[in-house]
């Protein structure tokens, strides 16, 4: 829809509220709403925002960053192609923005741009990215030892399915009203914890959409069923972890050849696809830093966890960082993807498949090569076959993953001079801050922003 269409479509639906959202470089969903009786000029003039705003991180505490200081603002753009009305909600809609400075031209704090800017170099590579981002979250409700999981079940099982059924089914309502189409919707391992897939689709569109996706069902479960949905990685201290996993397949521009495909062997992944992987596993350090960035997404990456522990990758292995995902039969040229195990609910969606698509990006400029991959968990692989494999270990705490992002050229470059500065200090302010107070400080936090 145009500026004129979103006018319109305000008036006819009787919206008193647009909020205006986007991403902050913690990952944190903000935005400021607007009237519906001042549409029809915010729509393309934005809304103003304190350029020290992105600064905040994780933990609410505004970190010193140079350019980020509270003087001088930037504007909130929103893209009328997300444009949706939150069902869970009266008369209100959003819309997922860029941050532009005054003039319309590109900030550096912007995460969305900074995707924008990874797409546009695939884009000249001759590569289409196509996304989605598969989710697990929990249902909590509050007690007097504070959040408790909400409806458990055996995982996968019909009791578990029916016992959240009741918010389950609003989530998948509110969703499929907004225009986006649900593939499956299940109980997951862990007491309480669900997960709902979103069939995929361009890079851009998949963040939108995650971001979208967050929102709903944190809003479904709060204002229409008074529990909690947390995304956070490690919510319960003896609890099940939870993942974002990314799954992604590189496209001709076109779109009509998925250029993972092997043609011959159909359950593999095709050169291109390797040297995309090599690229990835190459830069995993870094990246780490950005899919799954908070203090508390190490206590999920631990052997034996679906999580990925290691620098590695393999064929439906799930205990491997990078997952080649099998595919259909009968539909193995359009379905073979890979999935990042190695990503959460805390990333910025924007950032995380930034730096995927920049590291893959690099792995098939340079021709890169994958090892072999892993034919089971690498934890229990022997010596000599961890060596075949060139199984690495991941950086085990938040600080030292932002060490290896400081010190990768490809991707800080990525980021750009002031987003790397500024995801460098606010991130390590947050260590330094879940060190004082503690991991049970850090796990309630982290469950109550995301």
């Amino acid at each position: 829809m145009n500026s004129k269409e979103i006018v319109e479509e305000v008036s006819a639906r009787d919206i008193r509220l647009i909020r205006f959202l986007y991403c902050d470089p913690a990952g944190v969903i903000r935005g400021k709403t607007v009237h519906a009786s001042q549409i029809a000029s915010k729509i393309d003039e934005g809304v103003g925002l304190t350029r020290a705003q992105n600064a905040v991180n994780l933990f609410e505490d505004l970190i010193q960053v140079d350019g980020m200081e509270p003087v001088g603002e930037v504007r909130i753009i929103p893209d009328h192609k997300t444009f949706t009305e939150l069902p869970w909600l009266n008369r209100t809609a959003s819309m997922f923005s860029d941050l532009r400075e005054q003039d319309g031209s590109e900030w550096g704090g912007c995460t969305r741009t900074v995707l924008k800017h990874a797409i546009a170099k695939a884009h000249a590579a001759g590569i289409k990215v196509f996304a989605a981002f598969e989710s697990e979250f929990y249902l909590a409700e509050d007690t007097d030892n504070g959040p408790q999981p909400w409806a458990n079940g055996p995982v996968y099982s019909s009791s578990g399915m029916d016992r959240a059924s009741a918010v389950m089914d609003d989530m998948v309502d509110n969703l499929t009203e907004q225009g986006f189409i649900v593939e499956q919707a299940i109980n997951e391992y862990g007491p309480g914890q669900q997960e709902i897939v979103l069939r995929y689709t361009d890079a851009l569109g998949a963040a939108d959409q995650h971001l979208k996706f967050r929102d709903t069902i944190r809003g479904t479960a709060e204002v229409q069923h008074g529990l909690h949905a947390s995304f956070a990685p490690k919510p319960f201290v003896d609890g099940i972890g939870s993942g974002a996993h990314l799954h992604f397949s590189l496209w001709s521009l076109d779109g009509k050849t998925n250029l993972l495909h092997n043609p011959l062997a159909q359950t593999e992944i095709s050169e291109v696809g390797k040297n995309f992987v090599a690229g990835l596993l190459e830069h995993m350090p870094a990246v780490l830093a950005l899919t799954c960035p908070s203090f508390v997404s190490y206590q999920r990456l631990k052997p034996h966890s679906w999580a990925g522990s290691t620098i590695s990758w393999g064929y439906d292995n799930r205990e491997c960082a990078v997952r080649v995902a099998s595919p259909f039969t009968g539909r193995e040229a359009e379905s073979i993807n890979l999935e990042l195990k190695t990503s959460d609910g805390t990333s910025n969606p924007y950032l995380a498949l930034a730096a995927v698509i920049l590291a893959g990006l690099d792995g098939i400029e340079k021709k890169m090569t994958p090892p072999k991959p892993a034919h089971r968990d690498p934890a229990l692989l022997t010596p000599e076959q961890q060596r075949e494999c060139n199984i690495r270990p991941l950086p085990s705490n938040q600080l030292e993953a932002l060490d290896a992002l400081e010190k990768d050229e490809l991707i800080t470059d990525g980021l750009g001079e002031l987003m790397a500065r500024c995801i460098l200090a606010t991130r390590r302010a947050e260590h330094a801050r879940a060190l004082k107070e503690g991991d049970d400080w850090a796990r309630l936090n982290t469950f109550s922003t995301f």
